[in-house]
């Protein structure tokens, strides 16, 4: 019995924290909270001059913003048909830098009705450098156009098309006929000493399915 209650003794004391230890109690750390890095402020102006026209389209730029890495301007424009127009090409300069590269996102679109051209807007998105010079920069949007649909070539821009081919000269004739139930714009004839594919290439050309601007637009982030 006796050497029973000595073992029982020197396992509680093996199993006893020694006097000069600490025991230590596992830590619940606090759920972090959303971490904003200095270097990617956000931040809000206006731009200089933000109404502008040029070839009968109208441009304004409600809004210009930085947030984190995205500098951010909505853009909306005049659309002389009901066509599927869009901004085609725009450039972000800063502190000699030119981004030709951005994202655009749909906000709305208002067709034409009863004589009134119709509107569109969306927000054009260009990435920028963390320490990026932004206090003296430009948005410039340099074309607007369209791909039209089949069924507008005939309907919208043959007239045009046509009245531009016979005031430079191009004896090139369009015609529109039914093919399948659906009206298509089609060459008729074109000057002998042309290929069909250039007729084709004169005709289907960007420059009657695009305006040019530019249009320009001033503001400071400054960070």
């Amino acid at each position: 019995m006796k050497r029973s209650i000595v073992l029982l003794s020197i396992i509680l004391a093996a199993c006893s924290p020694a006097a000069n230890q600490s025991v230590v109690l596992p830590q619940f750390l606090a759920t972090p909270t959303g971490y904003i890095d200095s270097s990617y402020p956000t931040a809000e102006v206006s731009v200089q001059s933000p109404d502008q026209t040029a070839n009968g389209i109208d441009v304004r730029v409600d809004k210009v913003w930085v947030d984190g890495k995205n500098v951010n301007a909505n853009v909306c424009f005049t659309v002389p048909d009901t066509s599927d127009w869009s901004i085609w090409a725009a450039s972000l300069n800063y502190a000699g830098t030119i981004l030709q590269e951005y994202g655009t996102t749909l906000l709305s679109v208002q067709e034409p009705a009863n004589g009134q051209a119709g509107l569109r807007c969306d927000t054009l998105t260009f990435v920028v450098a963390p320490d990026a010079d932004l206090s003296s920069a430009t948005m410039v949007i340099d074309s607007v156009g369209t791909t039209p649909r089949k069924d507008e070539y005939c309907s919208l821009y043959m007239p045009k098309i046509q009245q531009a081919l016979l005031e430079r000269g191009i004896g090139i004739v369009l015609n529109c006929v039914d093919m399948n139930g659906l009206p298509t714009m089609q060459i008729e004839s074109f000057p002998p000493d042309m290929s069909k594919e250039q007729a084709e290439q004169i005709v289907y050309s960007d420059e009657f399915y695009t305006v040019k601007g530019p249009w320009s637009f001033s503001f400071n982030l400054a960070r």
